[in-house]
C-alpha cells in the first residue's frame, strides 16, 4: 500500500456534506456527491473515502443507491464506512464494487461479525477507530465507550485486522491540524497500517503525516480542506 490521500465524501440525505466535529446539527452541504466524486478523480485522486452518515446513525445502509452511482461514475477504488453492521451488508457492498469496507461500531460491539468479515476477504476490511480524548466513540460519534483506542486496536490486530482508519474527533472538520502524536502512537502500538483522519488542513499537515510512513501511517483522509481549497490534490 503506497502512501495515499483519500478525498472524503460524506453522504447525508443524498447530498455531499461536512459535519463539524461529527455534530449532525453543524452541517455544510456541498452538493451532488456523484459530481464531486468525478471532480476528485479528475484532479488526481487514486482513492475515494465515502461515509454514509445516515447509515452510521441508523445502524444500517441508507445511501446505498448514491454509493452505487458513485462507483459506476468513477474508475478509482472506494472505501466506505457508516452503518456496516451485518455480514449481509458487507456482502452487498462488496458485490456492489466497494474495494474496502470500514467497520466501526460493530468492531467494538460484535467481534464475531468482524471475524466472519475477515474470513470473506481480510484485505477488504478495515476498522474505523474514532477517538475522543483517547477513548473509542461509537454510533456515528454519538456515544463514547470506556475502551481506550489503542487497547481496542491491539485486540483487533490479534484477530487479523491489518488496516485502521484512525480519527481524532476533536480535530475533525476543524482545519486545526491532525493529531499527529496520537496517530503515531496508535500506529506504533498496533503495528498495523493506519490511515489518518481528522483535522488535515494543509500540505504541511500531509507532509508531517507522510513522515510517519515508517511507523505504519500509510495515508490520510482529507475532507473540509479540499472543499475550502486549503489543499489541492495536485499539490
Amino acid at each position: 500500500m503506497s502512501w495515499t490521500l483519500y478525498p472524503a465524501i460524506d453522504l447525508r440525505g443524498g447530498q455531499c456534506v461536512r459535519l463539524y466535529q461529527g455534530d449532525y446539527n453543524q452541517e455544510v452541504v456541498y452538493g451532488n456527491p456523484v459530481e464531486i466524486a468525478q471532480k476528485w478523480q479528475g484532479e488526481g485522486a487514486s482513492w475515494l473515502h465515502l461515509v454514509d452518515l445516515d447509515g452510521a446513525k441508523a445502524g444500517k445502509p441508507v445511501q446505498m443507491d448514491v454509493i452505487r452511482q458513485i462507483i459506476e461514475a468513477v474508475d478509482i477504488p472506494v472505501q466506505l464506512g457508516g452503518g456496516i453492521r451485518t455480514i449481509q451488508t458487507i456482502e452487498e457492498y462488496l458485490k456492489l464494487g466497494v474495494r474496502r469496507l470500514i467497520i466501526g461500531t460493530a468492531a467494538l460491539e460484535n467481534q464475531d461479525l468482524l471475524k466472519e468479515a475477515l474470513k470473506i476477504n481480510p484485505e477488504a476490511i478495515a476498522v474505523g477507530i474514532d477517538a475522543r480524548n483517547g477513548y473509542v466513540a461509537t454510533r456515528g460519534w454519538l456515544d463514547t465507550s470506556e475502551m481506550q483506542a489503542i487497547e481496542l486496536g491491539k485486540r483487533l490486530t490479534n484477530i487479523g485486522v491489518n488496516t485502521f482508519i484512525f480519527t481524532d474527533i476533536a480535530k475533525d472538520g476543524t482545519l486545526s491540524g491532525p493529531n499527529v502524536d496520537a496517530t503515531k502512537e496508535f500506529a506504533i502500538n498496533t503495528k498495523a497500517k493506519v490511515i489518518a483522519s481528522g483535522g488535515v488542513s494543509s500540505n504541511e499537515d500531509i507532509n508531517r503525516l507522510k513522515e510517519l510512513e515508517a511507523d505504519g501511517v500509510v495515508g490520510a483522509v482529507v475532507g473540509k480542506a479540499l472543499y475550502t481549497g486549503n489543499i489541492t490534490l495536485g499539490g
